[in-house]
């Protein structure tokens, strides 16, 4: 029985019950009459079998036609012809194509677990630094929303300060890092101004308000002063918050800041504004780019009296608790990439998000190497970042993120 038939078009009412999908069948050779006094070419319809017409044909043994069965690929020659080995399970069969890797992934990427961490200083040109390959101190007044602007445009709504504060302002007790028309403080009102949805992070610590280049204030003998300096930075948090900040984060790791900086600004009437604390903040030799960025290097002496010993593992749960006790609401792990067994132990640990911040070291690192053709810059970067992710981070830090978020977008520059 034929599948399909081809009849002119008459007069015949047909049925639409009996048939279905009718098309026209060109070009036409023929011309009949109609009732109508113009002549125009008639139509021939496709009249389709039904799905029972075609059942019936494969029952009958009348299977179509498909394409044969693709032969087996031919193994190299002096290939050894082997027994199968007894697997039962061979994880590589999940593995074996794009599509199931893909459909397997257990970890993703996306722009919206970067913050992008951006310099700025009182200038209007932006100034490259010489030891960040593509990052600059930015004007911030222009270079700044510029940046951001771009940033948004492929996904990165969360950014974290860092100011290059003059030196002439700079003093033993930090007192600029409170002062509420400072360059942190006007910087986040012209941002929310502009981008009223942007998530804004600000660092809260005095190294770059301090003429000793420390996180604290420092006695006499050298000594950082632990709750002097806590008090300092429940006025620079406040001043933050006051100004919009989102998220303030205390970097200095002195003892019980997180809770003084809770209270402090609940009693100011900024209980939405969240405290991402620097939890598990090794005293690491990843951080000299960032040093220049800011001109922040310590004066005299290095932060290991504050700042963790990088052989340490189990104090970051000492930090941990204390911090989820005070109030944080973000645990940080600095560096990254070489503490990935600390974002997976706080991650297992703790119920709140972390964070993880790929430092200067790390970005310099990456960047030097795909400049001397050593490694595929994008490929390492993609996945260092992907590396943190699995570790266990919601959120990173990293001075990748608008170039990362690019090549998530599919968009090359």
């Amino acid at each position: 029985m034929a599948s399909s038939s081809t009849i002119p078009n008459t007069p015949l009412t047909l049925n639409s019950h009996t048939y279905v999908d009718l098309k026209p069948a060109l070009p036409l050779k023929n011309y009949l009459s109609f009732s109508s006094s113009k002549r125009r070419p008639p139509c021939l319809f496709t009249v389709r079998a039904s799905d029972a017409d075609f059942e019936a044909a494969v029952v009958a043994g009348n299977v179509p036609d498909a394409p044969p069965v693709p032969p087996t690929p031919a193994a190299p020659a002096g290939t050894p012809v082997v027994t199968s080995l007894p697997i039962q399970r061979r994880p590589r069969r999940n593995r074996r194509s794009a599509t199931h890797r893909s459909a397997f992934q257990e970890t993703t990427l996306s722009p919206a677990n970067f913050v992008y961490p951006l310099f700025i200083h009182e200038g209007e040109e932006d100034t490259p630094i010489g030891a960040m390959p593509g990052c600059y101190r930015l004007g911030w007044r222009h270079g700044l929303i510029e940046e951001v602007a771009k940033a948004r445009d492929v996904g990165v709504n969360s950014v974290v300060l860092f100011p290059k504060i003059p030196d002439a302002l700079k003093t033993p007790t930090g007192d600029e890092a409170y002062n509420e028309n400072g360059l942190v403080p006007r910087t986040i009102r012209l941002l929310k101004d502009k981008y009223p949805d942007l998530v804004i992070y600000t660092d809260v610590a005095l190294d770059p308000y301090s003429s000793d280049g420390h996180d604290g204030i420092v006695r006499e003998d050298g000594v950082i002063m632990n709750d002097e300096t806590v008090h300092q930075l429940c006025k620079q948090a406040v001043a933050q918050a006051r100004a919009g900040a989102d998220v303030v984060s205390p970097s200095d790791m002195m003892d019980g800041r997180v809770g003084a900086m809770r209270a402090a600004l609940d009693a100011e009437g900024f209980q939405h504004v969240s405290i991402m604390s620097y939890t598990a903040k090794y005293a690491s030799s990843f951080y000299g780019p960032f040093r220049e960025a800011l001109d922040s290097n310590p004066r005299f002496g290095d932060k290991k009296t504050y700042q963790m010993n990088p052989a340490n593992y189990r104090e970051a749960l000492t930090e941990m608790r204390e911090d989820e006790t005070e109030g944080a609401d973000i645990l940080l792990v600095k560096p990254g990439l070489p503490y990935l067994d600390i974002i997976r132990l706080l991650r297992d640990n703790s119920p709140l998000p972390i964070a993880a911040y790929q430092v200067s070291g790390e970005y310099s690192m990456i960047k030097a190497g795909g400049a001397l053709k050593m490694i595929d810059e994008e490929k390492v970067m993609m996945e260092s970042l992907l590396c943190l992710r699995r570790a266990g981070a919601d959120i990173i830090l990293t001075y990748f993120a608008l170039q990362a978020a690019r090549c998530l977008c599919g968009e090359k520059r």
